[in-house]
């Protein structure tokens, strides 16, 4: 039987005429599809009981990503620039659900924002903005489209990312302005972009909890060791 894999949308605030609404990109979907899975589209419930009620329904659990900055108040820290734009109801429902996920030992990609979440969930800290805490670093925010890579990572040997990829470097694509900074609790790192920024994370002895700074889902048909994040994940939530 294919895994259920839950997945997180993201949420728009109602404005003027148009109502409030969730939405996801498609790649996310098909990705999980070609992987071999089944996506369900995960509601912001309230309440840890809710968010248990979900986890009971899915084998995994894929946290995306989106155009918004986690509020540094949820990693001890207050903004050291211009507030940026954040989804608090969003970022709420996405720390419970992954501690509780991490409590079940359920398997857990996460994407761009979803790699920052995991981090935060376990007590790591953020840059708040690339360009201005970290000198020397790249642009993270690629001009050109996310099916294109724009930048190079190393993989460290040994992770478990090594281990899907089985290569020591690849292209990625890069749509960031916010990075891990601190690890957190049972974490390593397990990619580093060329400027030092820490491009991947995965857990030290909590099964397969793996995160990756860059979108895999735009490069999924045409970059093997993209789509090998997606299947590795997939069949890890199979075995459950």
């Amino acid at each position: 039987m294919k895994p259920v894999i839950g997945v997180t949308p993201d949420f728009e605030e109602g404005k003027e005429k148009a109502e409030a609404h969730y939405f996801l990109r498609e790649r996310y979907i098909t990705a999980v599809i070609k992987g071999g899975g089944v996506p369900l589209i995960l509601p912001y419930v309230e309440g840890p009981a809710e968010v248990s009620l979900l986890l009971d329904l899915v084998h995994g659990l894929l946290l995306t990503g989106g155009a918004f900055d986690i509020d540094p108040s949820f990693y001890g820290e207050e903004w050291t620039g211009e507030k940026g734009t954040v989804k608090e109801n969003r970022t709420r429902f996405e720390m419970e659900i992954t501690r509780q996920a991490l409590k079940r030992g359920l398997p857990i990609l996460g994407i761009c924002g979803g790699e920052q979440t995991i981090n935060v969930a376990l007590n790591g800290s953020l840059y708040q903005d690339i360009g201005t805490q970290k000198h020397g670093a790249l642009d993270h925010e690629q001009k050109k489209p996310k099916t294109e890579p724009s930048h190079q990572v190393r993989i460290v040997p040994e992770t478990l990312l090594h281990k899907i990829i089985g290569e020591e470097t690849l292209q990625v694509n890069s749509a960031h302005h916010q990075a891990v900074k601190e690890i957190g609790d049972g974490l390593k790192v397990n990619a580093l972009a060329e400027d030092g920024v820490i491009e991947g994370i995965e857990s030290e002895r909590r099964g397969f909890v793996l995160g990756v700074q860059w979108h895999p889902e735009f490069l999924f048909e045409r970059d093997r060791g993209c789509r090998r994040i997606f299947e590795a994940f997939i069949d890890e939530a199979a075995r459950r």
